[in-house]
């Protein structure tokens, strides 16, 4: 009993999470703010959320708008906001509004210690001349892939956006583009058979 109500105490609503703090790039503050505002919006219609915008530091915070609203809905707000402070646009960012859809990232920087010399290298190799690596990646896996300053964002349902991921380390790890569109044709064919032999079930 004691716990339950140290529970209530500290997470505001009942159970529930009811503010969340986070930061983004300044430069990516007008793009969640939107012409006239219209974006964030949108957003706190989408997830029942007041979300205030610092454009000094870049600075946002998530708040519920009533005791009622589910924590879930303060989540999805801080996935579109990352996804948008990655470089995505508000319309792919708010994708992940579906209840099926996920961002998943890799931080270049992490991966690299910060050598930038190696992190501008692969961000080449992952988007590929005019862009066509990155877009046989999406369209092969049904996803959004992104490539921010020092951030891959892809957005899909879990299934793809693993495969996705699994595909960007590869290139990552240095291995040839030709060998990660075979993994990527043969993953898609893979989970295409599989989801046709489940809706004949």
């Amino acid at each position: 009993m004691q716990r339950d109500e140290h529970l209530k105490a500290t997470s505001g609503y009942g159970y529930y999470l009811n503010r969340v703090y986070m930061r983004i790039p300044l430069e990516r503050v007008g793009v969640l703010i939107g012409e006239k505002g219209e974006v964030k919006r949108q957003l706190e219609q989408a997830t029942g959320t007041v979300i205030t915008v610092d454009s000094a530091n870049g600075s946002v915070v998530i708040e519920a708008t009533s005791p009622e609203t589910a924590s879930e809905g303060l989540l999805k707000a801080q996935e579109v906001i990352r996804a948008i402070g990655i470089g995505f646009s508000p319309e792919k960012a708010f994708r992940l509004l579906d209840e099926d859809q996920v961002l998943v990232t890799i931080d270049l920087k992490e991966v690299f210690g910060g050598r930038n010399q190696h992190v501008t290298r692969v961000k080449g190799r992952i988007i590929g001349e005019k862009g066509r690596t990155r877009k046989i990646i999406e369209e092969t896996t049904g996803t959004y892939v992104c490539v921010g300053e020092n951030v891959i964002g892809i957005i899909g349902d879990y299934e793809q956006a693993e495969i996705a991921k699994q595909a960007i380390n590869m290139l990552i790890e240095g291995r040839p583009h030709s060998a990660v569109y075979a993994f990527l044709e043969r993953e898609a064919r893979r989970i295409k058979r599989r989801r046709l032999t489940s809706l004949w079930r």
